[in-house]
């Protein structure tokens, strides 16, 4: 069982016969009245994302949720084949079911493969991931203003800011959570 005053990001438990996972939340204790916690919460089945409250003494069951760690393959249309290691099946994952950070995952990058009672449901990439910049615009010598960043373009196609001193052809480490420039590889 969870109970609400319990939740954080990523916790999935059954409610009403469905499956929802912790995208946000937040805990309130108001000067006058009960204390609450204000959830986003998504269906993990059809991705329907909705705002709710809970009292922080209510309970749910928790749901078993399976992470399988896959490597990424290709995609043909719409679909991403992840491919088990230990079996080398092949699982077809629709585009809809990818976080925002997919876009900095190349091939044999290893995901994490998400699935409730054998339904695929999500993909986690990676953290960080070492990318080469594939195009950016030079830096220019006495521009040392700080923290000053430019756009460049990774070999996956997704575009960073990056720090001026980055050239063409480097290796860079991006944070998929963010989205962000971490550092030089």
């Amino acid at each position: 069982m969870v109970s609400a005053g319990d939740f954080r990001n990523g916790v999935t438990f059954e409610m009403d016969g469905k499956v929802y996972q912790i995208i946000d939340f937040q805990h309130v204790k108001p000067g006058k009245g009960a204390a609450f916690v204000r959830t986003k919460i998504r269906n993990v089945i059809d991705g329907g994302v909705t705002e709710r409250t809970f009292n922080p003494t209510e309970k749910f069951p928790a749901a078993q949720v399976e992470r399988y760690e896959m490597a990424y393959s290709y995609n043909d249309g719409g679909l991403y084949y992840f491919m088990d290691g230990r079996t080398f099946e092949m699982i077809p994952v629709d585009e809809d079911k990818l976080p925002d950070g997919f876009k900095f995952v190349k091939e044999d990058f290893v995901c994490k493969v998400l699935s409730y009672k054998g339904s695929v449901f999500g993909v986690e990439p990676p953290t960080t991931v070492t990318l080469k910049v594939t195009q950016t615009d030079p830096g220019f010598k006495g521009d040392t203003a700080t923290n000053v960043t430019k756009p460049a373009t990774l070999e996956t196609g997704a575009e960073v800011k990056v720090p001026l001193f980055i050239d063409e052809g480097e290796l860079i480490i991006v944070d998929t959570r963010t989205g962000e420039y971490s550092s030089r590889a």
